[in-house]
């Protein structure tokens, strides 16, 4: 199943999310459709680093955009697709000069579909596992539907009531006029004036029944107000706030707009009731009648009541942001964001008649040196159920933009509360006027506070501001919370830590990994309850021994995950947060070749790597550790192919792959044998980096570097990573032979050979040879190397004229070379010689 048909199968909120991706010109949904298989078999975020592979999809592309149009002039019905198809290829025929910008286009709409599909899955998931918080949602919910329930019955008998109170009314004043012209005996006109008291004293009788029961309607929607306005959408906001930095929290907005819709409904309706109470009251009144007494303070509560629901029911349904932004809240100047609002009073009559408009910052001009803002574009639209997916009054504001305000002599003064440019708060604002049923409301409503940076660099910065804030912050209109920014407390903090994972890998952090971060940060300590982080120590204050702030690594770590191992996060292969000594501890108790994946702590950028124990044949643990790798690293090779093609070189240069089980006990295959390539030999995409690879290896450390031994404590710069190539101390070599590989190749090739082609290149370092492993390696993951005796026939083999490290070099790099290597025989690569143009090498006897 493709990805797109996957987007076509999803729930009404996610597919509306793909619905509004493409509401734009930039790719139309229809050439998404139509070409879907093919445009999910390129590779575009290569095309847009790659001018030629991106001129080549653009050629392809505008093809297949031909043949599509001809397959539509070939049906009677396609009539409006041939015309479209015929636009679109004209629209793209912008990008000839530039196609690499339309694959850019293409994949950032291909990102965007699997963050959709990677939050739904995320929203099943959370929904299996909080049964418990769904079911007290559910008991409420239920509880709410109750009341209203029982309030609309209350509304639709008083409507029944009000009825029988208009036909009593009319019937005594019939009999009353009948009676003042009816010219009888005094005896019978006594009994027409006692019969007509009786009626009078029950008709006085109904309409106080009548205004107690509106005061008893009216007391049970204050209470459902309360409920609904200080309850109901104080969770959704905070649901909504939360969700902005990750939280997989439901913040659809249905629900509450039938609660909304239905209670105003009702408040109308007894709006109704006091106005035929004013008719009645003009047709009739008498001594102590009730109604102009009870009835000015009754609808007084009324219109207080109407009143605060409609203007809590102008929300904002979807937080401002930028289309390929970091994140929601994180704004950049002259670049276009979407902002939606939703007014929760469905009613059809106020379809394309209440607009909004929109605005930046009301108070901000009294803070001195905030910078100030204009709101550039559309920015008034109509309230409309077009363009909801389920018929809500929204105004949809997606092409918005924020240009610098120049005041006085132009920038930015010096803030008065000494705030950076990403520690500025802003608001955007909405306004529009309500009028219906003889009510006028002006209603007024607000973002989250937004970041604005100006250029891409401060993306990272203004996202730790939004993290902060949404995490402890309930007052959307406190722009000057980082003048006096509280801690936050351990708890709140993992768990912010978590929603960033959980949103980046689509799997949260557990107790274990929370607790390694714990010590981190504070220590060992009983209970980490009482810890506290503040903003600095988050955000500006860099880590012991390195250049760096806490977010900073973390952001890292979360960019990996995100670009490059999310699906292994998510299946639970990484460990990530684990310190070095406690991965000692986990793997000492383990078989030979047991490894695990954890976080570096020493990279900027984020870097993964792999401890693994061995035994000595006196059965003494060892742990062993790579050197991290880095984005650059699995932007070219997929870690699970790194992890299948690893190896080391042990005693007579014999390649080993060391790594055989998955801590705990998992074997590598079934770990990984689902992510790795299903193509082999030259077809498989890996195998020009996987013939030539770096490795960084150790003199004294058997190829790799090893964990030091003894006590050492978690947060001391000892329990690092290694140290990067650059900072490789005498003891350790870097063998270098594609500056795009990370390791050493599965089909490893003699030393001899290897250190050869390394000196003729002029890229050997101070080693002349690979380090040895000693014999105590275990045999259980290793395989042996036709190799060691190739040498010494080559050598027989050739000519005396013959060049053999020239040879060799020209041999080794060709393309079939490492493909048959593991099932061939020193006899065979002599054959192989003489095809490939070298007759003069007879095989030896």
């Amino acid at each position: 199943m493709t990805q797109w048909e996957r987007l076509q199968q999803l729930d009404t909120v996610y597919s509306q999310r793909a619905f509004d991706l493409y509401n734009g010109d930039e790719f139309p949904m229809e050439v998404r459709h139509f070409l879907a298989s093919w445009i999910e078999a390129q590779d575009w975020e290569r095309a847009s680093r790659d001018s030629s592979q991106a001129a080549f999809l653009f050629q392809v592309l505008l093809e297949n955009l031909d043949n599509q149009f001809s397959r539509f002039a070939q049906e009677k019905d396609s009539f409006l697709l041939q015309r479209n198809f015929r636009r679109y290829k004209q629209n793209f025929q912008k990008y000839q000069e530039e196609p690499y910008t339309l694959a850019a286009i293409i994949n950032w709409f291909l990102v965007k579909e699997k963050e959709i599909l990677n939050d739904a899955e995320l929203a099943q998931q959370v929904q299996a596992l909080q049964v418990q918080s769904v079911t007290m949602e559910l008991e409420s919910q239920r509880q709410m539907e109750k009341r209203l329930k029982e309030l609309k019955t209350k509304v639709e008998v008083m409507e029944h009531s009000i009825r029988s109170l208009e036909e009593q009314q009319d019937e005594f004043d019939f009999k009353f006029q009948t009676h003042k012209m009816d010219s009888c005996t005094k005896e019978e006109k006594n009994k027409q004036i006692e019969g007509l008291q009786k009626m009078l004293n029950a008709l006085d009788k109904c309409r106080k029944n009548f205004l107690s029961d509106i005061t008893a309607t009216l007391d049970a929607a204050d209470g459902l107000s309360s409920v609904l306005i200080d309850e109901e959408l104080v969770d959704w906001k905070r649901r909504q706030q939360k969700s902005c930095i990750g939280a997989p929290d439901d913040t659809s907005l249905e629900q509450l707009e039938k609660w909304f819709t239905q209670i105003i409904d009702c408040m109308f309706q007894l709006q109704k009731f006091l106005q035929k109470l004013d008719e009645l009251l003009g047709k009739m009144t008498y001594a102590n009648d009730p109604i102009p007494v009870l009835k000015p303070s009754l609808k007084s509560k009324v219109d207080t009541l109407l009143t605060n629901l409609i203007k809590s029911s102008f929300v904002v349904e979807t937080q401002p942001s930028m289309p390929q932004g970091r994140g929601p809240l994180v704004l950049r100047t002259s670049v276009q964001f979407s902002v939606k609002v939703r007014f929760l009073y469905k009613v059809p009559e106020l379809n394309h008649v209440m607009k909004v408009s929109v605005s930046i910052d009301n108070t901000v001009s009294q803070m001195k040196g905030f910078r100030r803002f204009n709101v550039l574009g559309t920015s008034s639209k109509a309230l409309n159920m077009a363009e909801s997916t389920n018929g809500g009054m929204v105004a949809d504001f997606r092409h918005l933009t924020l240009k610098d305000q120049k005041v006085g002599g132009g920038g930015k003064g010096i803030n008065d509360l000494s705030l950076s440019v990403t520690e500025e708060l802003h608001n955007i604002n909405f306004h529009t006027q309500f009028d219906y049923q003889g009510l006028s409301v002006s209603l007024e409503t607000s973002s989250l506070p937004v970041v604005v940076i100006s250029n891409s660099s401060q993306q990272q910065s203004a996202w730790a501001s939004v993290l902060w804030f949404n995490m402890l912050c309930l007052d959307p209109k406190n722009i000057k919370f980082f003048e006096g920014s509280p801690p936050a407390s351990w708890a709140q903090f993992g768990e912010m830590l978590s929603w960033q994972f959980l949103s980046s890998g689509k799997r949260g952090l557990d107790s274990d990994q929370l607790e390694t971060l714990a010590i981190k940060l504070f220590g060992k300590q009983q209970s980490y309850d009482h810890c506290t982080i503040p903003w600095a120590k988050f955000s500006k204050e860099n880590l012991p021994d390195t250049n760096f702030t806490l977010w900073v690594w973390l952001d890292g770590i979360l960019n990996l995950v995100k670009g490059y191992l999310s699906d292994l996060w998510s299946d639970g292969s990484i460990m990530g947060f684990v310190s070095k000594g406690k991965e000692r501890v986990l793997l000492k108790k383990k078989q030979n070749g047991t490894f695990l994946l954890r976080f570096s702590e020493s990279i900027k950028d984020g870097g993964i790597t792999f401890s693994w124990v061995q035994y000595s044949n006196d059965g003494n643990p060892s742990v062993q550790t790579v050197k991290p790798f880095i984005s650059t690293d699995l932007k070219q090779i997929a870690l699970p192919e790194i992890i299948s093609n690893f190896r080391i070189m042990v005693a007579e240069n014999v390649p080993v792959n060391p790594l055989c089980y998955l801590y705990p006990n998992t074997p590598k295959d079934q770990a990984f044998g689902k992510y790795y390539s299903e193509k082999t030999g030259e077809d498989n995409p890996y195998l020009r980096y996987l013939k030539t690879k770096l490795v960084f290896v150790s003199k004294d450390r058997n190829g790799c570097t090893s964990v030091g031994e003894g006590p050492v404590s978690d947060l001391s710069p000892q329990d690092r990573d290694p140290p990067s190539f650059s900072e490789a101390g005498d003891d350790d070599i870097l063998l270098q032979w594609s500056e795009k590989s990370p390791m050493l190749s599965s089909s490893t090739i003699d030393s001899f050979l290897l250190n050869s082609m390394l000196d003729i290149d002029g890229e050997s370092t101070s080693q002349d040879s690979f380090p040895q492993l000693g014999d105590h390696i275990s045999s259980s993951c290793s395989q042996q190397n036709i190799l060691e005796s190739s040498m010494d026939i080559l050598k027989e083999a050739v000519s005396p004229d013959t060049d053999v490290q020239n040879t060799l070099q020209e041999f080794l790099n060709n393309q079939n070379f490492l493909n048959s290597l593991e099932h061939s025989t020193p006899e065979d690569i002599i054959h192989d010689f003489q095809d490939l143009g070298y007759p003069n090498m007879p095989l030896t006897p």
